[in-house]
């Protein structure tokens, strides 16, 4: 497919989504969105893809908020919370793919930047990067997950911090508080990324598909439930012809052969 919005490379078993309008440093508008979301769908659908990276176009930003033009030609509420749905459809598609989604953080993730990276299941940002919700400032309030995503990710107190002030933060302080996993100097951001998504693409696939609903099913469920779920999910990998494959690899010592069976 061609995008408008975005660039899509494949590289093997992993494929890069990069945000493409650093004139207005990658800017979410409404069709950026829809390509971002169909270029998941590729790789969601593409059996020989395993995993994506979702970054930005340029040194300066990963996505640096929504197109504000467009914020302020909203003519309703209805029309402004019909926006807001759209933005989470995009979230919720992520958390729902079988496939990984991990974000490279290259500059000003800020507001549905910062929102598009907490949506994705694993966070690796440059040194330099900087996030925040700083919808606050401009007279409105996260639509995208910034209040949701980020209390579960940093807890109730720092997502009221964060979103009440309107801060920016730097990447160590995402670190420290739980936004990102990882920090890398920014030359190393992009090579850092494929390595780690080469790495979880090398893994068995149905596993790992089964290892992010665990986490993301199980997180909202009581622990005795989310357990119980783990369990079921057990008992049906076990049964596949990758785990056959596995544990006979590792009795043999060789190197396991995936076929996402």
């Amino acid at each position: 497919m061609s995008y408008d919005n975005i660039l899509f490379e494949r590289d093997g078993a992993v494929a890069t989504i990069t945000v493409n309008r650093p004139k207005v440093l990658n800017a979410l508008s409404q069709a950026t969105i829809a390509d971002i979301a169909a270029g998941l769908r590729e790789v969601e659908e593409d059996a020989d893809l395993r995993v994506a990276i979702i970054t930005g176009a340029g040194e300066k930003a990963f996505v640096a908020g929504a197109d504000i033009n467009e914020l302020r030609a909203l003519a309703s509420a209805d029309a402004a919370r019909q926006l807001a749905e759209r933005g989470h459809q995009l979230g919720l598609y992520i958390a729902q793919m079988r496939k990984i989604v991990i974000a490279a953080v290259n500059g000003f993730a800020l507001g549905g930047g910062c929102e598009l990276a907490m949506s994705c299941d694993i966070r690796i940002a440059a040194d330099s990067a900087r996030l925040g919700q700083p919808e606050i400032n401009l007279g409105i309030i996260a639509g995208w997950g910034g209040t949701q995503r980020l209390t579960r990710l940093a807890g109730p107190g720092m997502a009221k911090l964060l979103n009440l002030t309107g801060d920016m933060i730097s990447a160590e302080e995402a670190l420290r508080i739980g936004m990102v996993e990882r920090v890398v100097p920014a030359a190393e951001l992009a090579g850092a990324a494929r390595a780690l998504a080469q790495q979880i693409a090398g893994k068995a696939p149905l596993a790992a598909a089964a290892i992010k609903q665990a986490v993301n099913r199980g997180h909202d469920m009581a622990l005795a439930d989310a357990c119980m779920y783990e369990a079921a999910l057990f008992g049906t990998i076990v049964q596949t012809e990758d785990a056959k494959e596995g544990t006979g690899a590792f009795l043999e010592k060789r190197k396991p052969e995936w076929h996402g069976r």
